[in-house]
């Protein structure tokens, strides 16, 4: 049967290429043929050499609350989180449904990451109870679905590490348990085989740790231990997958007392990027250089995401109000500003950037 009657497959599939994402859902409930070809993982890799491919940042977000702007904040309950996306080459933001049973807003503190052409929702806290879950969610952009995941086994672990190859495997490192002792521990999710596998401990407690991958190992960064309660020590240590071990503990990546939240993989033969201080910095070999100055109206940098050369930043004034959204392009330092419509302005917790 042909894909599209009348047309070789192959002139078929340069057609089907070229759809924007977003219309992936409605192709793949057109008919089975189209359904199984968007599922193929070559789709997605003609896709991507053909140049048609889009890069899309998913946010864990929280609707913004209008009482900030009446002055009764302090009267307002616990935000609300939920999905928000930006395309940040267009600009265009918009919203993911929510799985069943997430009308009330997602877990706080959940973990994002991508899959290939999925997004993969682990854990947080309950709104409501703020207990910790180990449930997992897995969307597919193909589909426009959600379907649930085998949930994380173990003790009920929270303020992790998480991060992915960006293709299959997804790796969860230290955090804290229900008794908020930290935990060296880590697990590895495969998911296309809806798996959880253990992998070796690390050397060290991590708590509030921030997990990258880059050329090919999984590096944990930071954290504290049990009996430093929020005294970030500067180490890290990184999971081999191919070896399945992990290296030596590397000391002083960080300067003591350093958050690694902005943390993220780096590019070229920078290991890493960080906001601190004001600066933009990467990672070349044992040293960190200055690649530019924040925006000065992001004070306090919420969340960063790495794609394609360049690095999202958003954050909020000191002042306080609504998030700001820039864009560095790391090779040049050249910073262009995003809109970001009211809708979307509010406080950034998580997010994951993936290339459809």
């Amino acid at each position: 049967m042909e894909l599209i009657p009348g047309l070789p497959d192959d002139v078929a599939r340069e057609c089907l290429i070229r759809i924007p994402y977003g219309g992936f859902s409605t192709v793949a409930a057109t008919c089975k043929a189209w359904k199984s070809e968007l599922e193929l993982p070559r789709f997605r890799s003609r896709r991507k050499s053909a140049g048609h491919s889009q890069t899309v940042v998913v946010m864990a977000q929280a609707v913004p609350d209008p009482s900030r702007k009446t002055g009764f904040s302090k009267l307002s309950h616990g935000p609300v989180y939920r999905l928000t996306t930006l395309e940040p080459l267009s600009g265009s933001w918009d919203e993911l449904p929510p799985p069943p049973g997430f009308s009330g807003g997602f877990p706080m503190f959940c973990q994002l990451a991508a899959a290939g052409s999925d997004l993969v929702l682990i854990g947080g806290l309950d709104p409501v109870s703020w207990e910790a879950s180990g449930s997992v969610y897995v969307y597919s952009f193909m589909t426009g679905a959600w379907r649930r995941g085998a949930d994380m086994p173990g003790a009920r672990r929270s303020f992790f590490g998480c991060a992915s190859d960006g293709d299959r495997l997804v790796v969860v490192a230290g955090g804290h348990d229900g008794e908020k002792n930290a935990l060296r521990s880590a697990l590895a999710y495969h998911v296309g085989r809806d798996q959880w596998l253990p992998l070796p401990d690390m050397a060290r407690e991590r708590d509030e740790c921030k997990a990258v991958f880059h050329s090919g190992k999984f590096r944990v960064v930071g954290g504290y231990g049990t009996q430093m309660q929020g005294n970030f020590e500067g180490s890290s240590e990184e999971f081999d997958p191919t070896a399945w071990r992990w290296g030596p503990v590397r000391e002083d990546l960080l300067a003591a007392g350093t958050c690694p939240t902005t943390c993220v993989d780096g590019e070229g033969d920078d290991d890493l990027y960080m906001c601190r201080d004001g600066e933009v910095l990467a990672l070349r070999g044992p040293a960190w250089r200055p690649v530019a100055k924040v925006p000065a109206d992001v004070d306090s940098p919420a969340h960063v995401t790495k794609w394609q050369g360049k690095l999202l930043v958003i954050g909020s004034p000191r002042s306080g109000g609504a998030q700001k959204v820039y864009a560095l392009d790391t090779s040049s330092a050249h910073w262009i500003s995003i809109e970001s419509p009211e809708k979307f302005s509010g406080h950034v917790q998580a997010g994951s950037c993936l290339e459809i």
